[in-house]
């Protein structure tokens, strides 16, 4: 038995985090999940997006899937998602952008995990107006890259590709212009490719990185990069993979780690039982790895992916014109897991 904190989330996020539960129970792992509240149900309720009380759940047990978070506009309230990560040191983002087959894509057999630094650079929350007479005029961030993060993130992805069996580690960057800041995270991701013969190297400036991750995308493996890029690298992978819908991340922490579908909360289709699963329960498939539980998440992503490939019973935006819902798509993934 484990004790997990859940965050349901906003729009459709109470809907698609039940339906994982209900997953994760058909595969025989027992979890006593802890319900807290995030994002603008936490607002109506407690007047902020993050409560005491779900960080404290989450400092507890160390484990976290949260459904999609909506951040309140204006306020003054910071970007949920990014404060978790900063709370709780989630340094490392891994989002696999894998394909499936029964999804058409413009190419086939898809593979690639983007390793994203999670809580500096740009989105280190360093940012200001300059105003004259009370008008704004410009608007500063500062970007902040240190040697340590830089360090822990590389070592990371290295790690993470040897233990995964993978072959190729490429570290993306800006380093012919951002000679300070990307160019500090070349020279580590360079320093730290020695320690690792056995996993290639190589190095792609962002926009080289882009034309060929839409021209030819097999020819990456593992991708390492800082905040900024790899917000945007996730995103573009996840489309060359079917899109955001069925794509996942982790959020890795040395105390804490939160594992979350890669979509937003459609507050436009919440309530109508019509939104896609799947990226939960792939978020599910991280966690369960990350918790020791491989066989189960064998089970349940094999399950997703026969029940996406047969494409009987999925929900519309994976099949034009199909009527299946939401719970019923979650049936059938547990009728395959039970099979």
């Amino acid at each position: 038995m484990y004790n997990l904190t859940l965050i349901p989330g906003d729009g459709i996020g109470p809907l698609i985090t039940d339906v994982a539960k209900k997953v994760i129970e058909a595969a025989g792992v027992k979890i006593e999940w802890d319900v807290r509240l995030a994002g603008m149900a936490a607002v109506e309720k407690f007047d902020t997006p993050i409560p005491y009380e779900t960080l404290e759940s989450i400092r507890h047990y160390h484990t976290c899937l949260k459904g999609p978070l909506t951040t309140p506009v204006g306020g003054g309230f910071r970007n949920v998602n990014v404060s978790m990560r900063q709370e709780f040191q989630l340094y490392a983002s891994v989002r696999p952008a894998v394909s499936f087959e029964g999804v058409t894509t413009p190419f086939g057999n898809i593979d690639i995990v983007v390793i994203r630094e999670n809580t500096e650079e740009l989105y280190s929350g360093a940012e200001h107006f300059i105003t004259t007479d009370g008008t704004v005029i410009a608007a500063e961030n500062i970007s902040v890259v240190t040697r340590a993060s830089s360090e822990r993130i590389i070592r990371y992805a290295f790690d993470y590709a040897r233990k995964n069996k993978r072959k190729k580690v490429t570290l993306v960057h800006k380093a012919n212009i951002l000679k300070c800041t990307t160019g500090l995270f070349l020279a580590v991701g360079k320093e730290m490719a020695k320690d690792f013969p056995d996993i290639r190297f190589e190095d792609r400036l962002i926009d080289a990185c882009v034309m060929q991750l839409v021209s030819d995308p097999r020819a990456f493996d593992v991708i390492v990069t800082t905040n900024l890029f790899g917000d945007i690298l996730s995103d573009l992978t996840a489309g060359l993979a079917g899109g955001t819908g069925l794509a996942a991340g982790a959020n890795i922490g040395q105390k804490a780690s939160v594992f979350e579908a890669a979509h937003g909360s459609a507050p436009d289709i919440a309530g109508q039982n019509t939104a896609n699963p799947a990226g939960i329960i792939m978020a599910s498939v991280l966690m369960l790895n990350h918790i020791g539980e491989p066989e189960a998440a064998r089970k349940i992503e094999s399950a997703l992916r026969n029940v996406i490939r047969e494409g009987a019973c999925v929900t519309p935006d994976l099949k034009a014109g199909s009527s299946c819902t939401t719970a019923q798509m979650g049936d059938a993934i547990i009728k395959k897991i039970l099979s």
